[in-house]
Order: structure tokens, then C-alpha cells, then sequence
């Protein structure tokens, strides 16, 4: 486990948002989160296809304002909570930082995609959109 390997991750979009300050943001999409939408890259424009309005969906975002160092935190920043690993926390911080949002799609537009739920800042780099699979798929 001594090798560390990097990988390259190249933003498909970016979030724009009402949202500017990460300490303001909703820790949770369905805790108030502003309508927001998803800016794609026109050269992913044949990946959005078959998105459509109502869909609810999986946004991966790349939490860029993130502290990479931090290992444990207090859940939900409540210091009377106990210190938590963070691969066992939503925290934004942490080796990696991932961001996952589960968004309904309200508006499609050219290459842009309106949505709610979505309480990434403006401007927080969009790396995946993926479906929400059913039993039927």
C-alpha cells in the first residue's frame, strides 16, 4: 500500500449557484438549497443526450475548497458530537474530495441542466453525472 498513484480527473462542468460561501451552504441538498444549475462543457454535449426534465440523478462534484489533510470530524461541524473518520461522514473534507448530490433535473437548455437539491458553491467543478438505477434496470 506504499505506492501512492495519482489519477487525472478532468471537470465535464461547473456548478452555478446562489450559493458563495461554503460555511452559508446546506450541509444536505434537501435542506434548503437554492435552484441551481449545472454548466456542461460543449464538448460533453452529446453525453447529456438522453437527460431528461424529471429524472433524478447522481452529480459528482470535485469539493475543491476542501482540506484534503483532514482525517475525522465533529458530523455536521456539532462539537458535542464525537470525532468521526470521515469515510463514515458527508464531510467535504477528507483525502479525496468527492462530492456526491442526488439532484432532480428541472430544465434542460442547450448544454445546461437546471436542478434542485444541489448545494455545491458556484463555481465547484462538476467530474460525473451518473443515473439513479431502479429495480427495473
Amino acid at each position: 500500500m506504499g505506492d501512492v498513484q495519482t489519477y487525472e480527473l478532468r471537470p465535464i462542468g461547473r456548478v452555478r449557484s446562489p450559493l458563495t460561501d461554503r460555511g452559508a451552504a446546506p450541509k444536505q441538498g434537501d435542506e434548503g438549497a437554492p435552484p441551481a444549475s449545472i454548466a456542461i462543457s460543449p464538448e460533453f454535449a452529446e453525453a447529456m443526450a438522453d437527460l431528461e426534465v424529471g429524472a433524478t440523478v447522481i452529480v459528482l462534484t470535485w469539493l475543491h475548497e476542501g482540506d484534503r489533510t483532514v482525517l475525522s470530524v465533529h458530523p455536521r461541524d456539532d462539537v458535542t458530537r464525537p470525532l468521526t473518520g470521515v469515510f463514515s461522514t458527508r464531510s467535504p473534507d477528507r483525502p479525496n474530495p468527492v462530492g456526491l448530490h442526488v439532484v432532480t433535473i428541472t430544465g434542460v437548455d442547450g448544454t445546461t441542466l437546471a436542478v434542485r437539491d444541489l448545494e455545491a458553491v458556484d463555481g465547484t467543478p462538476v467530474i460525473d453525472i451518473k443515473p439513479v438505477l431502479g429495480p427495473e434496470r
